[in-house]
């Protein structure tokens, strides 16, 4: 197992945060951590998710992920 950190621009509520929980969540092998307005903290097995699959499901929301 990975982990990673996103920073998340374009976020401003506790719903934003839920709807990345879940995206990230749907992607096989991820495992959310933690997600808080701007920012996310996932582990993953890189055998069966990427981080740039993690990067494009939350872009996928209409917000822009970075790996910080």
């Amino acid at each position: 197992m990975e982990t990673i950190n996103l920073t998340i621009q374009g976020m401003s509520c506790g719903g934003c945060a839920a709807k990345v929980s879940n995206a990230l969540k749907s992607l096989p092998g991820a495992k959310v951590k933690a997600v808080a307005v701007g920012s996310a903290r996932i582990s993953f097995d890189p055998k069966l998710t990427s981080t740039a699959a993690m990067v494009d499901a939350v872009n996928h929301l209409g917000f822009q992920a970075t790996v910080t």
